[in-house]
């Protein structure tokens, strides 16, 4: 079988380079698509995955995410037409889902926040398959046209994109920190999409609190950078780091987004969430079961380091179980 994926963004490329890893072994064909957005190129050539990098992020706005989703996936589609690939596999990526369907080719999508109204009402209504969570109703998702469509798996996609993962210590002397002073790490709030308009002033406070500390920052944008560095105090690293062993020797995660958060309840690592959105199930789920913090205040970041022995145990699922599920496009729920 002939297969293509798309990333579009950071998480994108962790997400799936294990189920790149299965199709190959399993003698399939992969070739890969990215856009040049965040951290997403960096990513794929630290990670060693050879890809053809076609557009870019076109800005934050509706009209801009729609000429970029216009123009993206005519590129893609004239990219992929002559190479008659027989899956295409994406992590939320409006633009293959697209491409995908103008050239008639299956597709397989996936994801785990049901709230991204404007790209599930794309994405789902196109692939032939979408693969989530279980712990997510399926009739969040019928009215995006899921119905039919969803395969469904048990815990956290982290649980499975690093099962195999064993963090470095490289990293630390990497970034300059001492393991002996607390160590945080914090990403900033996903200002360039539609599911987060918020003003988050208690990010901002978080970071006054942060900042002078052990305080490794990763902004999704350039003007996020720009604006971290002006301010200072932090530690901003300039390219694509090592971010998954940061963590696991991180005292504390403090993050505006989903996956990061994810995978520091993955790598048992104490983890506050300042999403202001809609809470989709996972994180509902790990609030419930005292996995994952909603951070209210400030004064509930405490600067110190873990407590030996107070991690709770990884769980660690079969990679190859994420990868039969998105490369079998066919029945579900």
């Amino acid at each position: 079988m002939k297969v293509w994926v798309d990333f579009t963004n950071s998480p994108h490329v962790l997400v799936l380079a294990p189920v790149i890893d299965e199709l190959r072994a399993h003698g399939h064909e992969v070739e890969v698509t990215a856009r040049d957005f965040a951290q997403t190129l960096g990513l794929c050539n630290r990670l060693g995955i050879a890809h053809t990098t076609i557009g870019r992020h076109r800005g934050g706005g509706l009209a801009a995410k729609a000429w970029g989703l216009a123009d993206r996936s005519a590129a893609l589609a004239r990219w992929a037409r002559p190479r008659r690939f027989d899956l295409a596999l994406g992590h939320g990526s409006n633009d293959i889902t697209v491409a995908a369907a103008l050239l008639r080719i299956p597709c397989t999508t996936t994801f785990d926040y049901e709230w991204a109204t404007v790209q599930h009402n794309v994405n789902c209504r196109l692939a032939r398959a979408v693969v989530v969570p279980d712990v997510i109703p399926p009739e969040r998702l019928w009215r995006y046209g899921a119905r039919g469509k969803l395969h469904r798996y048990p815990g956290l996609k982290e649980e499975y994109y690093l099962a195999r993962f064993e963090p470095d210590r490289g990293i630390l002397g990497e970034l300059g920190l001492d393991p002996a002073e607390p160590i945080v790490v914090v990403r900033t709030p996903p200002a360039v999409s539609l599911y987060h308009r918020f003003e988050n002033d208690l990010f901002g406070r978080v970071l006054e609190r942060l900042r002078g500390t052990q305080t490794v920052v990763f902004p999704r944008t350039a003007q996020q950078r720009a604006e971290l560095t002006a301010l200072g105090g932090f530690i901003v690293p300039e390219g694509a780091v090592d971010a998954q062993s940061l963590i696991a020797y991180a005292d504390l995660v403090v993050s505006a987004g989903g996956t990061m958060n994810r995978e520091a309840v993955a790598l048992g690592t104490p983890v506050f969430t300042v999403f202001e959105g809609r809470l989709g199930a996972v994180d509902e789920h790990l609030i419930a079961d005292g996995r994952l913090q909603r951070l209210s205040s400030p004064d509930q970041v405490a600067i110190v380091k873990r407590t030996a022995g107070a991690d709770r145990e990884r769980v660690r699922r079969d990679p190859a179980f994420m990868a039969n599920l998105l490369a079998c496009p066919a029945g579900g729920i």
